[in-house]
């Protein structure tokens, strides 16, 4: 049993214990008075009732004063006791397509996982590619990015973690002063965020962006059609990146040798692929074949869990061996983020919201879209990536309705740059765990992370400007 113990002054730890219930107590006295104050022109009694939940769950995300999942059931509860929606429409609205898309997805990156697959790939990708220093830090990059096209980021991370600080002390690279530590791991960051943001597996954000986006208009936008879209994003901040990393951080090592004899000392330690890789990786890819095939007709959901059915039956994987791998907790929490999403849209509070606050601004739909994808953007490195989602979509998409413009335009506003966190740690778990490996810092990471911000936001919006009206999508006026 393990035992942590506080090394703080007492007097702080007394503080944080004691401001804590303060906290709350004011948060629950300013939520009932926000409910039981007159309710402002033209903004039902429901629909009050709907911004005061969505204020709090505002400020708990921000504040991450509880767990994000504690949040979203608190939201869960409240909207259905407040007479915001009906309980049939509030749970009716957990079983939302974005939500068992979700649950699969995180069941077929635990069977890649537990199978070994996704690390004998990744061995193998080093081992073929990362024979200089140059090529060694473009594999790590390149694969980060790659497997997060099929993986959540996180688990990529976290995957590729512990293998990288392995390298790192084989190249006796020292924490926090070697240019090459702080390439590798910002490589593994940078890659995860930019990968991630590819098509719909890199994240749950944007299958709840498409659940937000389909329960409010009914329409939707396909996996294929998603990625089309963003690609081209993708592979200019991969360049863009690697040669921001190449000149703010220059190699100062001579060569990678000793790299190379870990990565083949662990492939060896592998052995042979095994049946259950190879099964595994068969059903992944006829899985996206799907996605790609039959995902507008038979929806996301029911190709992924028709796969994790495929899966079970034939024994290629047992429940114990993948259920550490689903995170019930993130499932709680986007299911939350999609109900408070249609309780602001039903109640009429985003529209309320629009006429009376953003509405003063949205004048020209480039102009909205521009300070919501930039909005988005910074919001996310504070904010959980679903819980921007859930504070901003269901408002964009009542603009979009004031406009006449297609709300799939603007849903990409705030689902693609919701992914693109580079400044903070916090923002991502994959930023997190590059800093915690203590070759780099915070500021390191906030160097380079702003000026790629920056980059992402104006790529993004170039590439809705003059790429997306050649492949269909739309243009906005």
């Amino acid at each position: 049993m393990s035992v942590e113990i506080d090394t703080r002054p007492i007097w702080i730890i007394l503080a944080l214990k004691s401001l804590r219930p303060l906290f709350f107590l004011l948060l629950a006295v300013l939520f009932w008075y926000f409910i039981n104050m007159p309710s402002p022109a033209g903004l039902t009694p429901a629909g009050q009732n709907a911004i005061a939940v969505f204020l709090l769950c505002l400020v708990l995300w921000v504040s991450n004063a509880v767990p994000l999942a504690i949040t979203s059931i608190f939201a869960i509860v409240l909207v259905p006791l407040l007479g915001i929606l009906t309980k049939k429409e509030t749970y009716a609205l957990f079983g939302n397509e974005a939500v068992f898309f979700i649950l699969g997805a995180f069941i077929l990156a635990g069977a890649v996982m537990h199978s070994g697959l996704s690390n004998r790939i990744a061995l193998n990708i080093i081992g073929k590619f990362g024979g200089s220093p140059r090529r060694l830090l473009l594999s790590v990059f390149l694969l980060a990015a790659v497997l997060s096209f099929f993986m959540s980021e996180h688990a990529v991370a976290a995957m590729l973690f512990p293998m990288l600080l392995e390298l790192s002390k084989s190249l006796k690279l020292r924490p926090g002063r070697s240019n090459y530590g702080k390439f590798l791991f910002l490589a593994l960051a940078w890659g995860c965020v930019i990968g991630g943001v590819a098509t719909f597996l890199g994240g749950a954000r944007v299958p709840l962006a498409m659940g937000i986006l389909k329960e409010t208009t009914g329409a939707t936008i396909g996996f294929l059609e998603y990625t089309v879209a963003v690609l081209p994003l993708v592979v200019i901040l991969l360049a863009v990146g690697f040669a921001l990393l190449m000149i703010l951080y220059p190699i100062d090592v001579a060569g990678v040798e000793n790299a190379g004899e870990v990565v083949e000392k662990r492939l060896k330690g592998l052995g042979k692929m095994s049946f259950g890789e190879y099964s595994v990786g068969i059903i992944l890819l006829l899985t996206i074949i799907g996605w790609i095939s039959m995902g507008r007709t038979l929806g996301l959901a029911a190709v992924a869990l028709s796969s994790v059915v495929v899966l079970f039956v034939l024994g290629i994987v047992r429940w114990k061996d993948i259920e550490e791998y689903v995170n019930w907790g993130i499932i709680l929490m986007y299911g939350g983020a999609i109900i408070l999403g249609s309780a602001l849209d039903k109640s009429g509070a985003a529209a309320w919201i629009i006429n009376g606050v953003i509405g003063r601004w949205s004048g020209s739909p480039w102009t909205v879209f521009a300070i919501v994808s930039l909005l988005t953007i910074f919001l996310t490195e504070a904010m959980s990536h679903a819980a921007v989602i859930a504070v901003l979509l269901p408002v964009v998409i009542g603009i979009s309705g004031k406009m006449s413009v297609d709300p799939s335009i603007m849903t990409y506003s705030v689902a693609t740059p919701a992914g693109l966190a580079f400044i903070l740690p916090m923002s991502t778990p994959a930023n997190a765990l590059a800093v915690s490996s203590n070759y780099i810092t915070v500021r390191d990471m906030a160097k380079g992370g702003l000026i790629m911000v920056i980059v992402s936001w104006v790529l993004f919006n170039l590439m809705a400007a003059f790429y997306w009206p050649l492949i269909g999508i739309g243009r906005l006026r």
